[in-house]
């Protein structure tokens, strides 16, 4: 570790990696294009969940879309949620009636 002597303020630099503003204003543009690079790889990525985990999104048309359920999100409006919610025991009971026609996807 040496301390950055662009500005004498005293600030570390670590291996290549100044810490004061000064320092990193003088970056190179390829550096500084290959970071903002990086960061929109790792922003894209942090929005995307995982494989396998669901998510909810308000669409642009004001629904609430399900994803992870298949290739496809499911999208519903506000009112068609609450009633399918509210069948919720109905449903459960029909699957277990009907489980040995209704195919499982694995």
């Amino acid at each position: 570790m040496r301390l950055c002597g662009a500005s004498g303020s005293g600030f570390a630099v670590v291996g290549n990696t100044p810490s004061c503003a000064i320092c990193i204003h003088m970056a190179s543009d390829e550096d500084l294009k290959a970071e903002i690079e990086r960061l929109r790889a790792e922003n894209e990525a942090l929005k995307k969940p995982a494989r396998g985990q669901m998510s909810l999104k308000v669409s642009e048309k004001g629904g609430l879309s399900v994803y992870g359920l298949g290739r496809f999100p499911v999208t519903l409006y506000r009112e068609q949620w609450e009633k399918l919610l509210g069948m919720a025991d109905q449903i459960r009971a029909f699957i277990r009636e009907n489980d040995h026609a209704l195919k499982k996807k694995e």
